[in-house]
């Protein structure tokens, strides 16, 4: 397995930073407003990055059970810190909280790491991975994370109004039919994964901009940094060295698992809480505060965990 030097972190870390930055800029000076953003995050752009990832792709059974199990695993895990955070938190901050638990930033963070990290054919093993995590972000999370201020129906037709769920079976079907997208409406969609990733780092730089010192929660920050560097590094490794002791998984495959098991804290996290007006304050500083600790964090932990599934 590869091995991570900590300077590989640094050019990834600073680019986001820097579209943080830019964001707070925004806010601060310009005064814009970044909810049109959020919504355009999750209704245009989001469906169109995931319709084109999934289509280079090319999603076989073996690629859609990694997605499956990754879905799975991050719904457990949302459903569990939401029973749990329903008793100790008010309702908005523990939607925000169980949404957040159960994703993770692998695809602004994680990617270019994962591009260091793993060969090609490891590459689309993460990817396949990261959309897991995606699907459950807009249909069980956002179902979540809108149970914090709407009722069971509001929440169900918010989701079914989401269209990367329709993007996802349409990659589907594109696939099952053998059909070829166009050379040009491929190359067209090529602007949006960069987009994607600038415009959600932008967010939190926004939503930070409007941040007093009065919001500043240390219960509610410290339960989302428990989760997200305790809970799901040893998650990953449990999964990892059960996945080899039973079906003898890849180099890759356990890189990749551990990877998105040590991300920071998912920027969309933000971009959904602005969606839907739940504590988006809050959730930016989190999210925040794990992505600045992410280079020391990461090569801590992989360094760890690689020679444990190694062995």
């Amino acid at each position: 397995m590869a091995t991570l030097d900590p300077d590989t972190l640094m050019g990834p870390l600073w680019t986001l930073l820097a579209f943080v930055g830019l964001g707070w800029l925004a806010a601060r000076r310009l005064g814009i407003d970044p909810r049109p953003m959020a919504t355009l995050l999750i209704y245009l752009i989001a469906p169109l990055t995931f319709f084109r990832g999934l289509v280079l792709g090319g999603p076989t059974p073996g690629y859609l059970l990694v997605t499956l199990g990754l879905f799975v695993t991050a719904c457990l895990v949302a459903l569990i810190t939401s029973l749990v955070a329903r008793r100790r938190l008010p309702a908005e901050e523990s939607a925000v909280l169980a949404f957040s638990a159960g994703t993770g930033n692998t695809g602004y963070f994680g990617l270019p790491v994962a591009l260091v990290l793993l060969p090609p054919s490891g590459v689309t093993l993460y990817l396949f991975g990261v959309l897991g995590m995606t699907l459950y972000e807009f249909t069980l999370g956002f179902y979540l994370s809108a149970r914090g201020r709407f009722s069971v129906r509001e929440s169900l037709v918010k989701i079914l109004r989401l269209p990367l769920i329709y993007a996802f079976l349409a990659a589907l079907l594109v696939e099952a039919l053998g059909t070829e997208v166009p050379e040009a409406v491929m190359e067209g969609l090529e602007v949006f994964p960069p987009t994607y990733t600038l415009l959600g780092m932008m967010i939190i730089g926004m939503t930070l901009g409007r941040i007093s010192l009065r919001q500043f929660d240390w219960r509610f920050i410290g339960a989302c940094v428990a989760i997200r560097y305790l809970w799901w590094p040893l998650l990953a490794l449990g999964a990892v060295l059960g996945l080899q002791a039973t079906l003898g998984i890849s180099a890759d495959l356990a890189m990749a698992l551990l990877l998105i098991g040590v991300v920071p804290m998912a920027a969309n996290v933000v971009v959904v809480a602005m969606e839907l007006g739940i504590a988006p304050q809050k959730g930016a500083l989190a999210v925040l505060i794990t992505t600045l600790a992410a280079p020391l964090l990461i090569p801590l932990y992989l360094g760890w965990m690689l020679p444990l599934v190694s062995g």
